[in-house]
């Protein structure tokens, strides 16, 4: 016990460590829906799916089981829901990177992240961006995952005279309303891993539609999928630009926010937040995030982040690393489950991308929509991160949005330096790209 108190801050004078197990479990339970919808994102990129499920199994383990030992908190981390789609959509989509390309930016941003929470800059960085167009981003992006969602399981499609609009009624269709719907329903009814279960559930249901198509000779165990197809496959041409320097301080600027804001909404839940409003380990915590992010970009994997799903095992009880050690070892006997997760169609997966949409939609009620000179740049960053399918312009265009609207109403001191230079970058950057 001694041991477990040292390393992972489990006391057992306070906690249980059925407690601590159970939670550990459900938290597992409640996010392991991104084994299925990682792959099925970054595969869209060409990246071999097998191996994009051992590379997410692998970077989630590893960044748990960091933040396990060297924060002691019972939080997990994996692949951050919104920087997978910026990997897949902004980057290799719509910027025109390659994947091995956008794993190396990928590795720029997790040194980038080690060094600026090394050196504590991280709140300089935080206080540069208004916290009306942090709340922006965040809503952005869920208005984005759900989009993505819409659009993989065909309920949203091109069209040639209205650019998009609703899908027939096909059999992903159909399989991706009814996944949409039993993820809301099982949500609403507090269903622990709600997500989780959609997904099965809607997996199986798309067996006799011809959706889920099972190969001959199949098993759900096997040995882990090779990840050398995309193990290390970094590539640096053309990389060292204005551009990519931009499309790395954007990705910082999303990780921090989604990092820090979900520290602390968890600290808070479990009630270990100090008096002055700091976070213990809060240091480590980042830093857990940081090294995970730089060897999930060697795994492959798109950028990690501390989940806010950590919430169910933190009220299952879970207090200590013990909570988020069991985690990580339940990813690391996920790697033997990759059949089962591998079967899974992206419209199954659209039930969970929806909801993901939904709960990050959440922090718009924390914009000053009276005040139309934050409003509007905050409207500006939601809008434009769907219509132009990019995270990165959206940010870009909403800064630059605020900006002018402060210097045309005079409201000088609204502004710094750093939001008066990203907005010469950002211009010079639209103007060049």
């Amino acid at each position: 016990m001694a041991f477990l108190e040292k390393t992972l801050g489990f006391n057992p004078k306070t906690m249980k460590m059925r407690t601590e197990i159970i939670a550990g479990a459900t938290t597992f339970l409640t996010m392991s829906y991104i084994l299925a919808v990682n792959p099925g994102i970054l595969s869209s990129t060409g990246m071999d799916k097998g191996a994009l499920f051992t590379g997410t199994a692998l970077a989630s383990a590893i960044a748990t089981l960091l933040l396990a030992f060297m924060a002691k908190l019972p939080f997990a981390q994996a692949p951050s829901m919104g920087l997978n789609a910026f990997f897949a959509y902004t980057l290799c989509q719509a910027m025109g990177f390659s994947w091995q390309q956008s794993l190396a930016i990928m590795l720029f941003e997790g040194i980038a992240f080690i060094i600026i929470t090394f050196f504590n800059v991280r709140e300089l960085i935080l206080g540069a961006i208004p916290a009306n167009l942090r709340y922006a981003i965040s809503a952005g992006i869920g208005m984005f995952i759900a989009f993505i969602g819409l659009k993989n399981a065909e309920i949203i499609v091109q069209r040639e005279g209205t650019f998009i609009g609703l899908g027939e009624f096909t059999a992903p269709c159909l399989l991706g309303i009814l996944a949409i719907l039993l993820s809301g329903i099982l949500m609403a009814r507090n269903v622990k891993g709600a997500l989780f279960w959609s997904i099965i559930a809607t997996t199986i249901v798309g067996i006799p539609m011809g959706v889920t198509n099972i190969p001959s000779s199949w098993m759900p165990v096997s040995a882990p999928q090779d990840i050398s197809p995309i193990f290390c496959k970094f590539d640096f041409n053309g990389l060292f630009t204005l551009k990519t320097a931009l499309v790395v301080f954007s990705l910082l600027i999303i990780n921090i926010f989604d990092t820090i804001g979900t520290l602390m909404g968890l600290a808070d839940k479990t009630g270990i937040v100090r008096e002055d409003g700091s976070i213990p380990h809060v240091r480590e915590a980042m830093m857990s995030d940081a090294i995970g992010t730089t060897c999930g970009a060697a795994l492959g994997s798109s950028t990690l982040t501390t989940y806010v799903e950590s919430a169910s095992g933190i009220a299952e009880g879970g207090k200590s690393g013990l909570t988020s050690f069991v985690v990580g070892i339940l990813f690391l006997i996920a790697l033997f489950l990759s059949p089962i997760f591998l079967l899974i169609p992206s419209a199954a997966t659209s039930g969970a991308l929806v909801m993901v949409g939904v709960l990050m939609i959440d922090s718009v009620k924390k914009i000053e929509l009276d005040n139309i000179s934050e409003a509007f740049p905050a409207f500006i960053t939601m809008i434009t991160m769907v219509l132009c399918y990019s995270i990165a312009d959206g940010i870009c265009l909403g800064i630059l949005a605020y900006v002018v609207m402060k210097a045309c109403t005079k409201q000088w001191n609204k502004l710094n330096w750093t939001l008066c230079i990203l907005s010469i970058l950002f211009i010079l950057n639209f103007i060049l790209g």
